[in-house]
């Protein structure tokens, strides 16, 4: 096929996938079945495969894949996007009824557009002929951050705008939404975020935030956020005459509009809105906070303008949230997957929101010591978002001086290794999550493993999830160390093992033994220290036994390294039993030798480069060449991006191959990249 015919096809295709997504996402009504739709899908990522010079950012298969930012970058409305002021009695809406009517002088009734108002993360679209180019989020209403990359991964979100009714789209168009996610969604996220020790997301709009908020946009795509629509901001081209119109038209454009709306010809009609919405809260699949009443003339909104940062012509008219009292009898402490402890009440069991509550997550010791809960206190409590169980309150009057305040333990409740609780920056800004310091803890044993496994730790090929799974449940390896001490006959006794198998398990175990001093350092698993860190220290330290001895004045002289970080090291080394594990690695014979000095500064030639390698090199191991990379002052990088200035290519190059062609990334040759390596004549 010739690229002409392919233009014509990709086109056609992207046509297609668009218009069955915003049936099946938008307009809940596909009219192919999911094994077609993947078809489409798949013919257009072949072609666009066999043409990447036809790939545009707005195609369906462009939704994930871009790489992760530094940082968001600000992004000026041009229209402010203004918050509502809000009201929680009828009086409160009537009187703002009557305010409408006075700056318009009339007396009459006036017509509103009464909308759900959803609690998530108001965000903006930019289109430009048709074609999603910027997203970003609210921010302080003036600006705002970039957030392009996420929102693509929204599959309600339009890339391409939909022809309404024969017209051709706005040159430019501004729509305003509002991002959330699904309770559901929510609450899967929770019961995974509980499992490997993170702090839950106390509700649907916290979600949304941090899920938008991801530097890497693959990790949002993860979640499964969505989208209503209610608003726009500036509009080359097209007018309209009603709030009620304008979400018609851009339900036509693609866009996903609540459909539980109502056109209200005066409040009382409002009123009786509210409360059904009220009624019925309980039934929606995502989370709701009121009803949005907006005076749907945008003739009479223009009129009626703006008081400070809120509209004249809208009110949020606020649900009252569901609270009951209870009794706390308890806190206990959980150990999650990540060492993290987390505070949870044991409460007498109450009914909110038709849900028995017993228990409710305390979050972490600020969160105590900020609303004082104790022991034996009589606590007013709500679903979070109608979800997540929190403590609102203690009823302070019915303290009879028998409660007991709480603490975090010093020592993991699992494993009776140090805490490490938050210090400096992190406390300030709130990020108060104690953790376990114990490698061997038995809560966080499997998580572990399977960093110390990890390609960037020991690289331990074959050694999976579901295997390390199995060797914990089994008793089979109660620290790192005991992997080396695995045989054929343990191995063979897990499901699904045969010798083939096993024997490249062990195979690899004993590759692995070998290994540089920043990889075990990073493998150990130390809080706060990632690969970098580890980098840094081993320019420092020469060997491991220097490091465990090192004070933290000693640690904070590296640049990158604060108290924080020197603080968990010195504890990480301190504990016993990381000790016993590091002895009993090298027993077992791991080898790590001591790293090699610095270059000095007139030989770092290779000074803020960055490099990638992909396929086998011939005369150096992957570990050498990197290290022979950083000796000199440069980077390594495991993945291919805009600031990668180097891809280094072996035998059997993989996708990072196509990937700097595509970047414009200049290739090396084995040969090639040696001559950069080799001293330079004096």
């Amino acid at each position: 096929m010739n690229e002409a015919l392919a233009k014509i096809k990709i086109e056609k295709l992207r046509e297609g996938i668009n218009f069955h997504n915003y049936r099946y996402y938008v307009l809940d009504d596909p009219v192919i079945s999911d094994a077609e739709y993947d078809q489409l899908i798949r013919s257009l990522e072949n072609l666009e495969k066999q043409f990447p010079n036809l790939v545009i950012p707005s195609s369906p298969t462009q939704r994930v894949g871009a790489p992760p930012l530094d940082k968001f970058e600000e992004v000026r409305h041009g229209t402010p996007m203004l918050s509502l002021a809000n009201a929680f009695e009828e009086a409160e809406v009537k009187e703002f009824d009557s305010r409408v009517k006075r700056f318009l002088g009339t007396s009459g009734d006036i017509e509103y557009c009464a909308e759900l108002k959803m609690d998530g993360v108001a965000v903006e679209l930019i289109y430009e002929n048709g074609l999603f180019t910027t997203g970003s989020t609210r921010g302080d209403g003036f600006v705002g951050e970039n957030v392009t990359q996420n929102l693509k991964t929204v599959k309600t979100i339009p890339l391409t705008l939909i022809p309404g009714q024969g017209e051709s789209p706005p040159s430019r168009l501004e729509v305003r939404g509002e991002v959330y996610l699904p309770i559901k969604a929510l609450e899967e996220l929770n019961r995974q975020r509980e499992k490997s020790g993170e702090t839950l997301f106390a509700n649907p709009r916290n979600a949304a935030a941090g899920s938008l908020r991801q530097l890497d946009s693959s990790i949002t795509a993860k979640r499964p956020l969505d989208i209503f629509c209610y608003g726009v901001g500036q509009v080359s081209g097209r007018s309209f005459e009603t709030q009620w119109d304008l979400l018609q038209t851009l339900l036509h454009w693609g866009f996903k509009v609540n459909p539980n709306r109502r056109r209200c010809r005066k409040i009382e009609e409002v009123f009786d809105f509210y409360r059904e919405m009220d009624e019925s809260r309980d039934k929606f699949p995502y989370e709701i906070d009121g009803v949005v009443i907006k005076v749907n003339s945008l003739r009479l909104q223009e009129t009626l303008g703006n008081i400070a940062r809120s509209p004249r012509w809208a009110l949020a008219f606020k649900f009252k949230p569901k609270q009951v009292v209870t009794k706390i009898r308890d806190i206990i402490v959980n150990v999650g997957r990540t060492g993290a402890l987390t505070p949870t009440a044991i409460m007498d069991p109450v009914r909110v929101g038709g849900v028995e509550i017993s228990r409710a997550t305390l979050h972490n010791q600020d969160e105590i010591d900020k609303k004082d809960v104790r022991i034996g206190d009589t606590v007013v409590i709500q679903r979070a978002g109608d979800v997540i169980p929190e403590v609102v309150r203690v009823v302070v009057e019915k303290r009879t001086g028998q409660e007991k305040k709480f603490r975090i333990p010093d020592k993991c409740p699992a494993c009776g290794a140090d805490v490490e609780k938050p210090r400096g920056e992190k406390k300030k800004k709130g990020m108060a999550v104690a953790r376990c310091t114990g490698i061997a803890c038995p809560a966080k044993l499997k998580e572990n493993i399977i960093h110390f496994a990890s390609r960037d730790a020991l690289n331990i090929e074959g050694l999976g999830e579901k295997i390390i799974e199995q060797l914990v449940d089994k008793g089979l390896v109660k620290d790192y160390a005991d992997l080396y001490a695995l045989t054929l006959e343990d191995l063979l006794t897990l499901e699904r093992m045969g010798e083939k198998l096993s024997g490249n398990i062990l195979a690899a175990l004993q590759r692995s033994k070998k290994t540089s001093l920043d990889r075990l350092i990073y493998a150990l698993g130390i809080l706060h220290v990632g690969e970098h860190i580890a980098k840094l220290l081993v320019r420092k330290f020469s060997a491991l036994e220097e490091l465990s001895r090192a004070s933290m004045e000693k640690l904070k002289t590296i640049s990158g390294i604060g108290d924080e970080i020197a603080a968990s090291i010195v504890q990480f080394f301190k504990q016993k039993d990381n000790q016993r594990v590091i002895r009993k690695l090298k027993e077992l014979g791991v080898e790590y030798p001591a790293q090699l000095p610095q270059a000095p500064p007139t030989l770092r030639k290779l000074e803020g480069k960055i490099f990638v390698f992909t396929g086998a090199l011939k005369t150096l191991s992957r570990e050498e060449a990197e290290f022979r990379v950083e000796s000199l002052g440069g980077q390594a990088s495991s993945s291919v991006s805009k600031k990668t200035d180097f891809l280094v290519v072996g035998e059997d190059p993989g996708s990072k191959y196509e990937k700097a062609q595509n970047l414009g990334v200049k290739i090396l040759t084995e040969d090639e990249f040696l001559k950069m390596l080799a001293p330079e004549d004096r």
